[in-house]
C-alpha cells in the first residue's frame, strides 16, 4: 500500500467486501485512539493549571494566615487578652489552654511581659493556661538556680503579688513533680524560689553596697523545710551560682525603648526642658545630649507611680509621684552645672511624649519597671504559713 498526502492508505480495488469492512473498522479505532490521546492531553493540561491556580492560591492563603498571626501577635503584645481573642476568632489559635500555653511557650514575635501579664491572671481558664505552660517546662536533674533561670526566660514576672505568687506556686509544685524526694514540700520549694530572686536582686543591684554572704543566706533560710533545714550544700549553691553569673542573671530583663525624646518638668520652677531618657534597671536616665556618655540626671522608680495627665502647655502628658505622700520628694539625683551631684527636689515629675503612641509605650514599659518589692512581704507570709502548718 502507498499513503496518501493525507496519512491515509489508498484501498486496492481488489478487496472483499469483509476486507474494505476490516479497513474501515482499523481506520475508526486509530481515529478513536487519536481522539482518546488528545483528550487525554487536555485533561492532563487542565490538571496542570488547577495545580498551578492552587499553589498560588496556597501561597496567597498562607500570605494572609502570616498576616494574621503577625497582626495577632502585636495585638497580643498591647492587650493580651484581645490579642488571644483575635487569634482563635480568625482560627490562628485554638481555644484550649493546651494550644495557647504552646503559643505562649514558643512567644515568636510575643513581648515577655504581655505573656507574664497573660499567665498571671486570676481567671479559672488563665490558671488553667498557666499550669499547662509550666508542664511545657522540663526541670529534671536541675538544681534550683538553674530551672529558674529556664523558667524566667520565657517571660517577664508581673509587678503584681498576687500574679507572682500564683506563677512561682506552678513552679514550685512542677519543680517539685520532676525531681522527688529533694524538698519535703512545695511550700519549700516556693520559699527558697523567692529566696533565691531576692539574693540576685541583691548582688546586682549597684545600690545595695553590703552584699549577702552565702552564711548569711543560709541563716535567712533555716527552718524552711516544713520545720526542720535544708542540706548545708543545697542552700550554698546558690549563691555560689548566682555571684559567678554575669549580669543579668540568672534571668532578662526586656529591652525597653531607649533614647527617645521626652520633654519634662518638675521642681518649685515650672519649665519645659528637652531630655533624652532611658529605661534600664529599674531607673529612668536622662541625659541633656544624645552624645552625652554620663546622664544628667537618674531617677530610681522603686515605689512610685505613673498616671497620665492633661496639661495646657504640652500633649501626651504622664508624670511619676509618690503614692499616698503628696508633698514627699522623689528620691533622685542630678549633675548640676559645675559638675555637683545634687539630690532632686521633685515632688512629681512631668513628661511629655512626642505622640500619643509612644506616650502609652512608656507608660506601659515604665509600669512594668517600677519596682515595690513585693518579694520579701510574699516570703514572710509563706514562712509563716510553713510554720503554722507545722505547729498544728
Amino acid at each position: 500500500m502507498v499513503l496518501s498526502n493525507f496519512g491515509q492508505p489508498d484501498v486496492p480495488s481488489d478487496l472483499t467486501a469483509e476486507e474494505r469492512q476490516e479497513l474501515e473498522n482499523i481506520r475508526r479505532r486509530k481515529q478513536e485512539l487519536l481522539a482518546d490521546i488528545q483528550r487525554l492531553k487536555d485533561e492532563i493540561a487542565e490538571v496542570a493549571n488547577e495545580i498551578e491556580n492552587l499553589g498560588s492560591t496556597e501561597e496567597r492563603k498562607n500570605m494572609q494566615r502570616n498576616k494574621q498571626v503577625a497582626m495577632g501577635r502585636k495585638k497580643f503584645n498591647m492587650d493580651p487578652k484581645k490579642g488571644i481573642q483575635f487569634l482563635i476568632e480568625n482560627d490562628l489559635l485554638k481555644n484550649t489552654c493546651e494550644d495557647i500555653a504552646q503559643f505562649l511557650y514558643k512567644g515568636e514575635g510575643l513581648n515577655k511581659t504581655a505573656i507574664g501579664d497573660y499567665l498571671g491572671e486570676r481567671d479559672e481558664f488563665n490558671i488553667q493556661v498557666l499550669h499547662a505552660f509550666v508542664e511545657l517546662h522540663e526541670f529534671t536533674d536541675l538544681n534550683l538556680v538553674q530551672a529558674l533561670r529556664q523558667f524566667l526566660w520565657s517571660f517577664r514576672l508581673p509587678g503584681e503579688a498576687q500574679k507572682i505568687d500564683r506563677m512561682m506556686e506552678a513552679f514550685a509544685q512542677r519543680y517539685c513533680q520532676c525531681n522527688h524526694g529533694v524538698f519535703q514540700s512545695t511550700d519549700t520549694c516556693y520559699v527558697l524560689s523567692f529566696a533565691i530572686i531576692m539574693l540576685n536582686t541583691s548582688l546586682h543591684n549597684p545600690n545595695v553596697k553590703d552584699k549577702p554572704t552565702v552564711e548569711r543566706f543560709i541563716a535567712m533560710n533555716r527552718g524552711i523545710n516544713d520545720g526542720g533545714d535544708l542540706p548545708e550544700e543545697l542552700l550554698r549553691c546558690p549563691p555560689d551560682a548566682l555571684s559567678s553569673l554575669p549580669r543579668p542573671a540568672p534571668w532578662p530583663v526586656d529591652s525597653y525603648p531607649t533614647h527617645i525624646s521626652l520633654c519634662s518638668a518638675g521642681g518649685r520652677v515650672k519649665t519645659w526642658k528637652r531630655r533624652w531618657f532611658i529605661l534600664t534597671d529599674n531607673c529612668l536616665y536622662y541625659f541633656e545630649y544624645t552624645t552625652d556618655k554620663e546622664p544628667r540626671g537618674i531617677i530610681p522608680l522603686e515605689n512610685l507611680s505613673i498616671r497620665e495627665v492633661e496639661d495646657s502647655k504640652k500633649p501626651n502628658c504622664f508624670e511619676l509621684y509618690i503614692p499616698d505622700n503628696k508633698d514627699q520628694v522623689i528620691k533622685a539625683c542630678k549633675t548640676e552645672a559645675d559638675g555637683r551631684v545634687v539630690e532632686g527636689n521633685h515632688t512629681v515629675y512631668r513628661i511629655s511624649a512626642p505622640t500619643p503612641e509612644e506616650k502609652e509605650d512608656w507608660i506601659k514599659c515604665i509600669k512594668a519597671a517600677i519596682s515595690r518589692d513585693p518579694f520579701y512581704e510574699m516570703l514572710a507570709a509563706r514562712k509563716k504559713k510553713v510554720s503554722s502548718t507545722k505547729r498544728h
